[in-house]
């Protein structure tokens, strides 16, 4: 998860609250230490965690909880509420057909994002065209016609052009009829001279609807300088931070760029071409508070495995019937395998976070994987009747997917307790009626149900 860090903290900074005997000044006044300490650590800017700190203790030693709400959930929420205001600053980038710009200096991420940026529209249903106009980086369109091909997007480029708005103004011309045009430029060590001129030629030609700022957040807190710069010389109209996996100095980054005038649009999270998140901040601090992104979950879900939609629904009426096969763990192995890393889905469920520490992602993922090897030796017959797996059969399919019977076995112990667990699901009449509306799109009202934190 991004900035585990960081979230750590906070949510340590829940519980105290939440283990209180009771809500007076002088925990609050330790709660806003925390705080400080906690932001402080994440390299967020010393002014603006006093402010934060501050509105805090302010608000919760003024303001009533509101009606049906405890002292907890009251102080709880401001926090929440003070934390999202620190970096809300602007729209998301629109869903329609539009000119994206990337500007940038050099290694901050600006061709990968390039990519990754095309593989999200797409995933949304548009048609994109990625343009090369990158002059100076000999491999920078040859990188570009590798993402355009992984998530098929179309790339155009003139190797050996040096003129970079002519590139642009021909493929502009080229891509006339794709819904989002997305031009990758040239970088810079620094801010220079003909590198805000050649940008501005483009921008001049490309009358782009978003310019683009991509930046490593690992220059933390000097983020909000270059924003400036760029937004002075190109009017950057939105900001991705890459690199938010891990990295100290992300919190740095996040509040320095907030506070300019471009607004955080994306954060890359990861060298995997869908590891691109669209930034929301109510979102974004409720993950990094333990409260879950149900809501994001689920359109994870919707755009990564529509392909699967039969066999999860198979999957669903087998549930609901009771009956639950090997068939149906594979799928569901399957479908989890293609929303993403193990770590990052859990953390997207509410009051998930407290396994941090208590569970290796790493090994889990790895077991799943082999999960999956050995059910690709099992017969379909075997898989629909996992009854019929004993003593030679368990040595055969632990020869064919090169594993030991004590993994075939493992294998079969986890299947009988989701099998278990399954038919709970199954007298469950309440647990139905999610389950059939679940697969006409998600109801509002259950995913209400099932989301907690801030409700």
């Amino acid at each position: 998860m991004v900035l585990d860090g960081l979230g750590k903290s906070l949510r340590g900074v829940l519980d105290r609250i939440n283990g209180s005997a009771a809500i007076d000044e002088a925990l609050i006044k330790d709660i806003a230490k925390e705080l400080q300490r906690a932001l402080l650590q994440a390299d967020v800017n010393v002014q603006l965690v006093l402010k934060l700190t501050n509105n805090v203790k302010t608000r919760a030693l003024n303001e009533k909880p509101a009606a049906g709400k405890s002292a907890k959930q009251h102080v709880t929420r401001i926090i929440y509420e003070e934390l999202v205001n620190l970096l809300k600053n602007g729209e998301p980038l629109a869903l329609k057909p539009q000119t994206i710009m990337l500007v940038g200096l050099y290694g901050q991420g600006k061709t990968t994002s390039a990519g990754k940026l095309a593989n999200y529209f797409i995933k949304k249903g548009f048609s994109v065209g990625l343009i090369g106009a990158d002059v100076y980086r000999p491999a920078a369109l040859d990188q570009l016609k590798q993402l355009g091909a992984k998530v098929g997007a179309e790339v155009y480029g003139e190797p050996g052009q040096t003129d970079a708005v002519k590139i642009v103004k021909d493929g502009l011309e080229k891509f006339s009829d794709k819904k989002i045009r997305i031009i990758d430029t040239s970088g810079r060590h620094a801010l220079e001279d003909d590198l805000i001129t050649e940008i501005i030629g483009i921008g001049k030609v490309a009358n782009a609807d978003e310019r683009i700022l991509v930046l490593d957040s690992q220059v933390g807190q000097q983020a909000g300088p270059q924003a400036d710069a760029f937004n002075k010389a190109v009017d950057v109209s939105g900001v991705i931070l890459t690199k938010m996996d891990g990295t100290a100095k992300g919190g740095g980054a996040l509040s320095a760029v907030a506070t300019t005038d471009a607004r955080i649009v994306f954060l890359g999270v990861g060298e995997h071409i869908r590891d691109l998140e669209a930034f929301d901040a109510d979102r974004f601090i409720s993950r990094l508070l333990g409260m879950g992104d149900l809501a994001g979950l689920v359109e994870i879900a919707r755009e990564e495995m529509a392909n699967e939609e039969d066999d999860l629904e198979a999957v669903a009426r087998n549930m609901m019937s009771g009956r639950f096969t090997l068939n149906d763990m594979y799928a569901q192995m399957k479908a989890v395998k293609k929303m993403g890393a193990l770590k990052k889905l859990v953390g997207m469920l509410p009051g998930m976070s407290k396994l941090e520490g208590q569970v290796d992602f790493d090994a889990s993922q790895a077991k799943l994987d082999q999960f999956k090897v050995i059910m690709d030796s099992m017969t379909m017959e075997e898989k629909d009747e996992p009854n019929l797996i004993k003593g030679k059969r368990i040595e055969r399919i632990a020869k064919g997917a090169g594993v030991e019977t004590h993994d075939v076995k493992e294998l079969l112990k986890q299947y009988n307790n989701s099998k278990r667990m399954m038919g709970s699901v199954s007298k469950d009449r309440k647990m139905r009626k999610k389950l059939q509306k679940q697969f006409g799109g998600m109801d509002p009202e259950a995913l209400k149900e099932f989301e907690g934190g801030l409700e």
